[in-house]
This record gives structure tokens, sequence and C-alpha cells, in this order.
């Protein structure tokens, strides 16, 4: 029996010291981790003050306590600013060795923001040593761990660093677009130095650019900049930059006097980095290093004795503690066992939960940016195809044309809806339809639809009934528009699939509370029917009836996948009632919210009204890249009796914008070159009033919010209906004949 509780006592023992091991241990750590953080501060603070090797001492101290607690993140960001520090006392070699390990430890610890700051740092050292090429490949690399890791303020110093070396390359246009990114960033994340370092290397690529005036209103104010926040560096760039604006200008006496001003500036600080580089201080500090270094070994060695001798008496006092402590360890095991077990098991279920979550949101993503990708790869020859079609269509084709153009245009129809179905269902299941109410007449709207769809009916020799319900007011607040899509969809099927029948619509009152109705609306048929089988799978996206219905009737399957995803929008229900051969009957139920008050509606604008403009001094500039796109858009301001200007990216509709007066842009999005939404922002940066237009492929609805803080005035999306695009140009013109002239 002893023997038992000699092992009990030895495991209690055992188990009590391992615990107080680990929280020393566990404290340790933690004054670790601060000593590192210290050292690192210590150095920055250093830095700044030009005391260049007391920085890299203390940047290594800290590296030495991350390597000995195995803290491999904090090493690769440390290797990362002693890169930076070695890079400033002109040791480019021992940076690029330094800027090597940080970057494997970074890759291995997932450390992606760290790691794009180890490429911008390597893309300036190559930048340094005239590699120019290497250093454009690590500032793009950069650039796009920044925006995988959400770093935006970030990326105003690489487009900076990209400009330098553009300007280098003598690539002034490419720098200028650079520097446009850089200030709009700097600007928005509140980033003074980039700020003032971008206006004055604008002001060098805009004097290569043969834009003098520009150019030194650019540079004037990233001098301001610099002074007003006392940047020696920046001032004395800004110095010699306006020397050579006013060289350029041929005004010497100016450029003599920058030029003085940049010499003494230059002189003040060579002095400085004399200091810490001098022979002399490389000499002190390598001995003070080694003293230093020879001092922590003996101090190390007296810590270890001292260690030793407190271990033995923590020892001896850790196991009389462990006497007196254990009974009470052995009557927390099991309770803690037990805790740990639930723990466990709830840790696996939250983490499960967790991953999951995480990998639906990443294919909820991947497929958003799929169909957004893919959409806008489709409505850009889809606008060329839609508007060529229309104007042949309005040039008086040949008879023998005219089906063959009508067929043209109904199968560009056609895939516009399928696109447009297609986005309407993965905005529903990302829950991003937002509702319209407004106060409309619920009787005529469902008589419009149904009017609207006559010709439809009677081409299949269907007849069209519609019943309203008298105990129904016919007034509500709804979203009419939504409703009438519905309709549409389910009236526009029961059409295709009944040939010589009846088709009846019924409007009739389910229930009432007050002003509160639930309308029930049936549309019943006497059609095809459906299985019972396939009545399940009905509402699902891309679900037909029978590859044999497909076949004949068309269609792609997405209708009532929509209907019932904008009803469930509107808190409604929907059912179906089938029976093969017989036809079929759906029903769905809404809540309505009577209104006393008919919807007033304004008459719209027709298009001959364009004829009470006086369009002669109207100037459009068109910015769009694909050159069928140009010609089209071209004719049709043409046929308005209008004309424009062509460019075809963002740099020369800036350039366009700054050197005459338009009244009107029109404004595609994707671009080579800086995109349009950028070009916008710089525009808007000198001209607050001018009218820009998104005229754009893109799925409008997921881009709202950045297309108005980008300032643009309204957006078309394409392929546009040309009613809609007219409309919306009369009314611009009609306000800009109000206002009075202004000049740019």
């Amino acid at each position: 029996m002893s023997q038992p509780k000699y092992y009990i006592v030895a495991f209690l023992v055992f188990f009590s010291l391992t615990l107080f091991s680990q929280n020393n241990a566990t404290e340790d750590i933690d004054v670790l981790e601060m000593r590192i953080q210290n050292y690192i501060t210590q150095s920055g603070f250093e830095t700044e003050r030009g005391d260049y090797y007391n920085a890299k001492e203390n940047l290594e101290k800290a590296l030495t306590i991350a390597k000995q607690i195995g803290d491999k993140k904090s090493e690769g960001s440390i290797h990362t600013k002693i890169a930076k520090v070695q890079f400033i006392v002109e040791e480019p070699e021992n940076a690029l060795v330094s800027l090597t390990k940080a970057a494997e430890l970074q890759r291995e610890t997932n450390d992606y923001a760290n790691l794009a700051i180890t490429y911008n740092i390597r893309g300036i050292l190559h930048t340094s040593k005239k590699e120019y090429p290497i250093a454009l490949d690590y500032f793009n690399s950069a650039k796009t761990k920044f925006e995988e890791e959400g770093l935006e303020r970030l990326i105003a110093d690489v487009n900076l660093n990209e400009a330098k070396v553009y300007i280098e390359l003598e690539d002034y246009k490419t720098a200028k677009a650079k520097l446009e990114k850089a200030i709009i960033l700097a600007k928005k994340h509140d980033q003074i130095g980039v700020l003032s370092s971008a206006y004055i290397n604008s002001g060098k690529a805009l004097n290569k650019l043969d834009n003098e005036d520009l150019a030194l209103s650019m540079a004037n104010r990233g001098l301001e900049l610099a002074k007003t926040n006392n940047i020696p560096e920046y001032i004395n760039d800004g110095y010699l930059t306006l020397s050579d604006i006013y060289q350029a200008n041929e005004d010497y006496k100016l450029s003599n006097e920058y030029l003085r001003k940049h010499i003494q500036l230059s002189d003040s600080l060579l002095d400085i980095k004399r200091e810490n580089l001098s022979p002399e201080k490389k000499a002190q500090f390598i001995t003070e290093y080694k003293d230093s270094e020879r001092k922590q070994m003996e101090v190390k060695l007296e810590e270890a004795d001292a260690s030793n001798n407190l271990t033995r008496i923590t020892t001896i006092l850790s196991i009389a503690l462990i006497t007196i402590l254990s009974l009470l360890t052995l009557s927390l095991y099991k309770n803690n066992n037990i805790r740990l077990k639930t723990n466990n098991m709830l840790h696996k279920k939250n983490d499960e939960l967790i991953v999951a979550k995480e990998k639906a949101e990443l294919a909820s993503k991947t497929k958003a940016n799929f169909l957004s990708t893919v959409t806008h790869e489709l409505r850009t020859p889809l606008y060329a195809v839609t508007g060529l079609t229309n104007m042949l269509l309005d040039e008086e084709p040949k008879p023998d044309q005219l089906p063959h153009l009508k067929s043209l245009k109904f199968s560009g129809d056609y895939l516009l809806t399928f696109i447009n179905d297609i986005l309407q269902i993965n905005k529903i299941e990302a829950n991003k339809v937002d509702l319209d109410p407004e106060v409309f007449n619920l009787q005529k709207k469902v008589e419009n639809v149904v009017s609207a769809l006559s010709n439809s009916a009677m081409d299949n020799n269907v007849k069209l009934h519609y019943e309203f319900d008298n105990a129904l007011p016919t007034t509500f607040i709804a979203d009419q528009l939504k409703i009438s899509q519905i309709l549409i969809n389910l009236i526009g099927n029961a059409i295709k699939f009944t040939k010589d029948g009846d088709i009846w619509v019924r409007l009739k009152k389910q229930s009432q509370t007050g002003d509160n109705y639930i309308v029930r609306f049936e549309i019943e048929d006497n059609g095809i029917g459906i299985t019972k089988e396939k009545q399940e799978n009905m509402f699902e996206s891309f679900s037909q009836g029978s590859i044999q219905i497909n076949r004949k009737y068309g269609g792609t399957g997405l209708g009532l996948s929509i209907v019932k995803g904008l009803i469930e929008i509107l808190k409604g229900k929907i059912y179906l009632k089938s029976e093969l051969g017989k036809g079929s009957t759906f029903i769905f139920e809404i809540p309505l919210l009577y209104a006393p008050e008919p919807v007033i509606t304004t008459k719209p604008k027709t298009l001959n009204e364009f004829n009470t403009l006086d369009l002669t001094n109207i100037k459009i500039l068109v910015v769009e890249d694909n050159k069928i796109n140009q010609m089209i858009t071209r004719k049709i301001l043409n046929k308005m009796n209008l004309y424009c200007d062509v460019v075809d990216n963002g740099e020369d509709a800036v350039d366009r914008v700054q050197q005459e007066q338009y009244d009107v842009v029109l404004m595609d999005i994707h671009m080579p070159g800086i995109s349009g939404i950028e070009a916008t922002k710089i525009i808007r940066t000198f001209d607050k009033d001018l009218t820009i237009f998104a005229l754009t492929a893109v799925t409008i609805e997921d881009k709202m919010q950045e297309f108005d803080d980008a300032g643009f005035d309204d957006i078309i999306s394409k392929p546009f209906k040309q009613e809609d695009f007219e409309k919306k140009l009369y009314n611009e013109l009609k306000s800009n004949h109000k206002k009075p002239a202004t000049s740019i």
C-alpha cells in the first residue's frame, strides 16, 4: 500500500514543479517581450536623431531576445528595421542580407503586412543600385500584399517610390500617374511626409512634360508642407526641384537662389551624416561593441551562478510546499480533468464553426468577385453588339437583312436579361437588395403588367383574364418595382408554357388589420403543368421542368428563384399547385400597407425636348479605351446632334480637362494606366463643378459607395437603354444651361 502512495506524492511533486516553472517562464517571456519593444522604441528615437550605430545596437539586442524566446515574427520585423539602418549608413550588401532573412521569417510566420514593408524597402535598395526593373517588381509585390491585408494607407509610399523610379527612367507620364495616386492616398490618410515628397516629385515630372506652371505650383506646395513640418530631406529636394523648374523657365536669378539654398542645406545635412559615418565613429562603435559583448558574457556567467543557487533553494522550498498542497492538488485534479474535456469539446466545436464560417465567407467573396469580373467582361462586348445592332436597324437596312438584325437584337437582349438575372440572384443571396417603398395604385400597376404582356399572350393564342377584389383598396405603400418584377416573371412563365389556352390573374384580400392588408395574388393557367417530382425544386436556381422542356421552351431557369427571393424580401410566401397536363397555379401572399393618397407622377421628358436646347457650344469628352465602344458612343451622341472629343485613358482625360472646358465627361471605369475612378478623383481636386458620368459595365450596386466617393454625378450602366441615356443627358444639359459659364 505504501508504494502507490509514494508514486502519487512523486507525481504531485513533479506536477506542481512543472506548473511553478511554467508560471515563471510565462512571466519571463512577458518581461522579455517588453524588453524587445523597449529596444525597438529606443532604436526609433536614435534613428530620428541620426545616432544610427546605437540604433542598430539596440535592434541587435532586441533580435537576440527574440531568438531566445523563439519569437520569429518579431525576428522578421527586427531584421527589416536593421536593414533600414544598414541602408542609411551605406551598407547595402548587409542590408540585402537582413532583408532576405526578414522575408524568409515573415513568409514562415504568414506575417504578410511586414513582408510588404520588407518588399518596399528592398525596392528602395535596388533603386539606389540603379537596378530599376528589380525595384519595380518588389514595389509591385509590396502593393499586392498591402492590398490583400487591407493596408491602403501604406500604398501611398509605394506609389511614391515607383514614381521616383519612373522619373529616373525618364518615363514622366507614368511617374505622373503614380504620383497622382500617391497624392490621393496621402491626403486620405493624412500622410504629410509622403504628400510633401509626392508634390515635389510631381513638380519634377510636370517640368519634364513641359507643364511649367503646374510644376511650379506642385513643387511650391510640397516645399511649404516640408517647411511647416520640418522635414529637412524634402526641403532640400524642394529647393533643387524649384531651381530646375526656374531654369527651364529661363528665370536664372530665382534658379540660382534656390540652388544656393539647396547647396547650403546639403552641406549641413552632409556634416550631420559625416559625424555619424566617420571612420573614428565606426572604430569607436566596434570597440564599444566588443567591450559590451565581453561584459555581457561576464554578466551572463554571474547570472548563471546566481540562478543555480536560486534553483537549489527554490527546489527545496517547492518540495516543502508540495507536501502541504498535495491533498489539495489531488482533489482539484479530477475537477480540472472534467472541465478540460468539456472545454476541449466546446473549443473544438467553436473552431469548426469558425473554420466553416471563414470558408463560407471566402466562397461567397470568391463567387461575388467571379460574377463581377465575368459580367463586366460580358457587358463590354455586349455593349458593342446591342449598340451596332440598333445603329443598323436605324439606318434603313435591306428587307432581307431585317429578320437577321431583329434576331441579333433579340439574342443581345436575351443575353443581357440573363446577366441581370444572375446578378440579381447573387444580390438576393448576399442580402444586398434594398426596398424602395412608395405610394402607388396596385390595381393600375397590375393592369399595366397584364397589358404589357398581352402581345406575348396573343402570339400563343392565350387569353388573359384579370380580376381585382372589390374588398381591396387600390392604393398602397410598397416597393412597386419588385411587385411588377414578380408578376412579369410569373405571368410570362404562364404564357410561355400555355398554348391556345387561358390565364387568370386574380388579386384578393386574404386578411386585414387596420390599414395592414395581406394581399393574395393568383396566376393560374391551363398549360402543360408540372410533375409532382419537379415541383419540389422549381424555385431553385437553373431549375427546369426537364431537358426536353428547356429545349422546347427555352429560358434560364432563374425566374422562379428570383421570384421566391423577392417575395421573401417583401415578407411574403409563395405556393405552387400543379398537375401535369392540366395547368399550374402560382399563389403568393404579401403584406401591404394601405395609403389613402394616390401616387403623383411627373411626366417624363421626351427626347424631342433636346430640340429646345442650344447644343451649338456643348462639349462632351468620352473617355473609353475600347475602339468599338468609342465609335458607338460617338454615333449615339452625333445622332442627338451632340459632338465629342475622345481619349482612351485616364491620364489623357485629366490633361484634357485641365486644358479645355467641357460640359459633360462620360468616363469608363476599367482602363489601362489609371482607372476612371482614379481619374475622376484627380479631376475633382481642381474642378468640383464639372459633370462626370460613369459610363461603365461594372455591377454598379456593389460600387455605389466607391463611385460616390470618387465624385461622379451619375452612373450609366453599359449596355444602356438609349432613352435612359438621352433622358439623363438632357436633364444635365438643361440644368447646365441655367448656370453661368465658368472658366478653368
